[in-house]
């Protein structure tokens, strides 16, 4: 018998199956699941809402997604559970001491000649050097294992590890990392540093590997700066011209993009993402053949300081008188250093510390920070003393109105009745001097065979007769924009001069020639970019070196009493009298 349409319709209800799997439509009260057909339509339509939001929600991120190139590991899965199995089991005291050590995350690594470096995120805890250790991907089945070189942190930057310097092109990592392994960057082919400078909406950019000349500006339209939290990905950078390019130094315009996305970072963990990546800047050559420096340079703001009155030649600013100096495992020398010049005026010291080993921090720590405002900066980067300097001169530029450049074995010697402060006011009413420059008189061994225990002040007293060239104390605001300097004197803005200050009335002591337990270790290493090392084979009759002694660090017979014309206890006299203890007779030093 025929069924009507209705009887159809109510014979396909009833068949559907409940939730039990059984029985009909209204045994319990359930409904019908829709045809196959619809699901997959309703499916599908879900999926493309799916993929739409991604594109639309991840397209958020372009210039403020990570900056940072991600680095590929070799090394195979097993190892990386291996060091996965082992920091869990160090940090639940796995290691049979009960101590929980500290995990922490790899930032960047950079190989330089004489060891690796790793820069840490920002928040690492880092542990004393005996309880991690160096890794190095050798082979799919091969790791070595060092013990690192040394550790250093700061309160307000990164912490970094010196590692031994590994097999070539391998993946290197730490026993406490989070971080997969990565390949360092080479360190003479890298943007290292950045600094934005809110004056001129400009951001100054500190890299190695384009091989311009000491003490001349180069073309500025032959690069560009190359925004970005990946730089290999031209869609998601920004660029812009760069306005001088010096030496190791380039200026270049700020995006207001970038700009733009730094006041909205400010204050999520220094130019930091929510996920966490960097902005990085680097420098791209123009033309045919460009290319692009790898870079671990994440744009650092100046920081700005109050300045107080305005007399009518010059503003003055919280500190007349600042040092900077650039130094590598001088720690013994640093008290004596740092005392000496806060007693003749001296109020801030920048210390740019270019991979001491030798407990430098432990001597600042001696020091009352009441007493002696001093910042030490870490500064990794070899051969860079130019480019530390111009570096330093901006970071004082807002709190100093004058800056000595200085080395630690060089201390400035007032032999007339004027003291430092009257010169510095001498000077500040003439608006146009930018530098002072005085002679370096190089003093020698002066018979002594064992470092002086009362300080080199007062332990070398006899000197070359005719000074060595000179060194500068500089206004900060007078520099010219390229920042050119050559360690012993800055380039100046246009209309500015110098003035070559009597010896009369100022002069530095260098001891540049102490005993040989001390001045061998300069053949260790150079930090100006443009000299040429100790042990090289060029320009070895340069006024650099010591005269006489070649190119390798064996004593001369006669080292004691070389570099002797002269006796000179100015200085030693003026210490005696201002700082030797009335009762003891001990230095403070």
């Amino acid at each position: 018998m025929a069924m009507s349409a209705k009887e159809r319709k109510l014979s396909r209800l009833g068949s559907g199956k409940g939730a039990n799997g059984g029985g009909s439509f209204g045994a319990r009260g359930g409904h019908r699941p829709p045809p196959a057909g619809t699901r997959r339509r309703v499916f599908a339509a879900f999926f493309v809402f799916l993929c739409a939001g991604a594109v639309v929600f991840g397209g958020v991120h372009a210039i403020g997604a990570s900056f940072r190139p991600v680095l590929m590991t070799a090394w195979p899965s097993a190892t990386l559970n291996a060091l996965s199995s082992e920091r869990r089991a160090q940090q639940a005291g796995g290691d049979g001491a009960g101590t929980i050590l500290p995990s922490v995350q790899i930032r960047h690594a950079v190989a330089l000649p004489d060891h690796v470096l790793f820069i840490l995120r920002d928040g690492s805890l880092l542990p004393a050097s005996g309880e991690f250790e160096c890794l190095y991907s050798v082979s799919n089945s091969t790791q070595l294992r060092r013990p690192p070189l040394s550790v250093a942190a700061l309160p307000d930057g990164p912490s970094v590890v010196h590692c031994p310097v590994g097999p070539s092109e391998v993946a290197v990592s730490l026993s406490l990392a989070q971080s997969p392994p990565m390949t360092p960057l080479q360190w003479d082919q890298l943007v290292y540093t950045a600094l934005l400078d809110t004056r001129d909406n400009s951001t100054i950019v500190f890299a190695k590997g384009m091989n311009l000349r000491p003490g001349r500006l180069g073309v500025p339209s032959r690069y560009e700066c190359v925004f970005g939290r990946d730089l290999s990905k031209p869609k998601f950078v920004v660029t812009s011209p760069v306005i001088s390019a010096a030496q190791e130094t380039f200026r270049c315009v700020t995006p207001v993009r970038v700009r733009r996305y730094l006041r909205m970072t400010a204050g999520r963990n220094n130019n930091r993402n929510s996920d966490g990546k960097p902005m990085l800047v680097s420098i791209r050559t123009k033309g045919r053949g460009s290319s692009t420096l790898p870079s671990i340079a994440e744009p650092e703001p100046l920081p700005r300081y109050t300045r107080h009155r305005r007399t009518r030649h010059w503003q003055q600013k919280a500190h007349s008188m600042c040092v900077c100096t650039m130094l590598r495992n001088q720690a013994r020398f640093l008290r004596e250093w740092i005392i000496y010049h806060s007693h003749i005026g001296v109020q801030r010291w920048f210390i740019y510390d270019n991979n001491s080993d030798d407990g430098i921090e432990q001597v600042l720590n001696t020091m009352d920070p009441s007493e002696y405002n001093v910042t030490r900066y870490l500064w990794p980067w070899m051969k860079s003393q130019e480019a530390g300097f111009a570096h330093c001169a901006l970071r004082a530029r807002e709190s100093c109105e004058w800056v000595g450049f200085i080395d630690i074995d060089e201390f400035l010697h007032f032999p007339g009745n004027q003291t430092l402060q009257d010169v510095l006011r001498n000077y500040s009413s003439r608006p146009r001097v930018g530098e002072l420059r005085t002679a370096c008189h190089s003093f020698g061994p002066s018979g002594q065979t064992t470092i002086p225990k009362k300080g080199v002040t007062t332990g070398y007293t006899c000197r070359l007769a005719a000074p060595e060239r000179h060194k500068s104390i500089v206004r900060p605001d007078a520099l010219n924009p390229s920042l050119i300097n050559v360690v012993h004197h800055f380039h100046l803005k246009e209309g500015m001069k110098y003035a070559n200050v009597g010896q009369g009335v100022m002069l530095i002591n260098h001891y540049k020639y102490q005993v040989w337990e001390v001045f061998k270790d300069k053949f260790s290493g150079r930090v100006a970019t443009y000299v040429a090392d100790w042990q090289d084979e060029e320009n070895v009759g340069s006024r650099d070196r010591a005269p006489g002694l070649g190119t390798k660090p064996v004593e001369p017979e006669d080292w004691p009493s070389r570099f002797c014309e002269v006796y000179d206890t100015g200085l030693k006299d003026f210490v005696h009298r201002e700082f030797t203890d009335p009762r003891t007779g001990n230095l403070p030093w």
